[in-house]
């Protein structure tokens, strides 16, 4: 469950010694805690480990409208990289080559002298694709609703857990008994519960024996082509499932392939957190279909496509006659909201985007070399670790953790995206999720450890694997994975 914070400066309470704080102060009044050291962390642009800078000879690129993004028509395959000795990889050409050495480009696999390692951190502590804010930025949280509190929707959950749904299947309906010519036929519609498996299911989708919502068709959806999966499940505890996503294919300038996953978590502490994750995943898909087959570059149309998404979700606490016009100020204050991550595989270059603290993984077929998370957290943890208040042990043992500090809606503070693009030497595949699954399996050895052998030949079952896992685990949270099969082409024979 994403969850994000009430207007502040960042700070609810001292790091030092707990007391809470207000937006404006400089000093704790309990401690005399300097707060303005937290916010003196640089700021600094996203630091991809691959430079999209270099030109390429290509056609020109389609007009496009004034308030485009697009830069350079570039093609990814023209990019430098190396291998994860730090050796140049054989595929590319001279030119190219030499450039990728002396960026200091990096794979999945490790790093190479200058670069960064995902998961791990640049030289000055920077985590690729993602730098520390120039100060803790404020956290949107989860929690019961006050008493006389506006949130229209609350935690989600029910008292009751439901039935798991790779079990709950929907009965057939129950043909009438015969009777008096005056009792009146059962529903061609009607269905027992799946909870209670008694009552019979209203009109209004729940149970009229002991009112439990049954399934409906956003809470289990799965979606397969030839090169990419999902499965998203609104798990066991909650009564819809806030998650989307979006799997495309489609095709370069040269017609090679290009695979895209999209997956948003809707932020349950705000309104309507299910259409803004809905809406965020059709924009960016939308955005990432239309800016790659016209030659933009996967790393840029990554960032256009989360504008776009961000857009999307913004719109929605502009639509007019939802909570009224007098309550403005709150409809703002507590937006439609969302996360989002995505990948784009295309040409043998692998790149990630993010907002909140969905995630992204790479783990190897051959599992000989390490497998890597890609993707940094917005969350409170995170930073206090980036502006070096805890450790990781101290930071991630809060009630805190969580709480994220990025998302996408009109509330947040700054839409600030992150990307990093990456070179694979070896085959492997991106695991994209929300926090449903990675709760379960956070650290990149543990999720490599319950993704299928054969993940690249069944992503949708190996899909369906990991949302069992999560289940297994308990399903606290809804539940979405997208798989992306990455394959390294061999170099071929004689060459270096």
């Amino acid at each position: 469950m994403s969850q994000k914070p009430k207007p502040s400066h960042g700070l609810v309470t001292c790091p030092d010694c707990a007391e809470p704080l207000e937006s404006g102060d400089r000093f704790c009044g309990a401690c005399g805690y300097d707060l303005t050291a937290v916010a003196a962390a640089g700021e600094e642009p996203d630091r991809p480990t691959v430079a999209i800078g270099t030109p390429v000879a290509w056609p020109d690129a389609p007009p496009r409208d004034p308030g485009s993004l697009s830069t350079l028509t570039q093609h990814p395959g023209d990019l430098p990289g190396t291998d994860s000795g730090g050796r140049d990889l054989p595929t590319m050409p001279v030119a190219t080559a030499q450039a990728g050495t002396e960026q200091g480009g990096v794979t999945p696999g490790g790093a190479a002298a200058g670069g960064t390692t995902p998961g791990g951190s640049a030289p000055g502590g920077t985590s690729p694709g993602n730098t520390p804010p120039a100060g803790p930025a404020p956290v949107r949280t989860d929690g019961p609703v006050p008493p006389g509190g506006e949130t229209t929707t609350g935690s989600g959950d029910f008292e009751l857990a439901a039935p798991d749904p790779r079990t709950a299947v929907r009965v057939d309906p129950v043909p009438p008994a015969p009777a008096a010519p005056a009792a009146p036929a059962a529903p061609a519609s009607a269905a027992l519960c799946v909870a209670c498996r008694a009552g019979r299911v209203d009109t209004d989708g729940y149970c009229e024996n002991c009112g439990h919502a049954q399934p409906r068709e956003r809470d289990h959806m799965e979606r397969e082509l030839d090169r990419v999966a999902a499965v998203s499940d609104r798990g066991l505890r909650h009564h819809r499932n806030e998650d989307a996503f979006a799997v495309s294919s489609t095709t370069l300038p040269d017609g090679s392939p290009a695979t895209v996953a999209i997956v948003c978590d809707g932020v349950s502490s705000a309104t309507r957190p299910d259409e803004a994750s809905a809406a965020a995943a059709e924009a960016a898909g939308a955005s990432l279909l239309a800016a790659l087959p016209r030659g933009t570059h996967p790393q840029q149309a990554m960032h256009e496509a989360i504008v776009a998404a961000a857009e999307a979700v913004n719109s929605l606490a502009e639509e007019p006659g939802r909570d009224g016009a007098e309550h403005e100020q709150h409809r703002r204050s507590n937006a439609p909201a969302c996360t989002i991550v995505g990948s784009v595989v295309a040409d043998g270059l692998l790149v990630v985007g993010w907002v909140g603290d969905s995630r992204a993984y790479w783990v190897p077929d051959d599992r000989a070399t390490p497998p890597a998370r890609l993707t940094e957290d917005d969350s409170w943890a995170a930073q206090m670790v980036a502006a070096g208040l805890m450790n990781v042990e101290q930071a991630y043992a809060d009630e805190r953790a969580h709480a994220i500090t990025g998302w996408l809606g009109a509330d947040a503070y700054e839409l600030e995206p992150h990307t990093a693009a990456f070179k694979p030497d070896r085959s492997g595949v991106v695991v994209v999720c929300t926090d449903g699954l990675w709760n379960y399996a956070e650290a990149a050895e543990d999720m490599a450890r319950v993704v299928p052998a054969d993940a690249a030949e069944r992503p949708l079952h190996s899909a369906q694997v990991l949302v069992g896992h999560a289940l297994d685990g308990g399903g606290h949270d809804n539940i979405t994975v997208a798989l992306v099969p990455f394959t390294v082409t061999p170099p071929e024979a004689g060459s270096a």
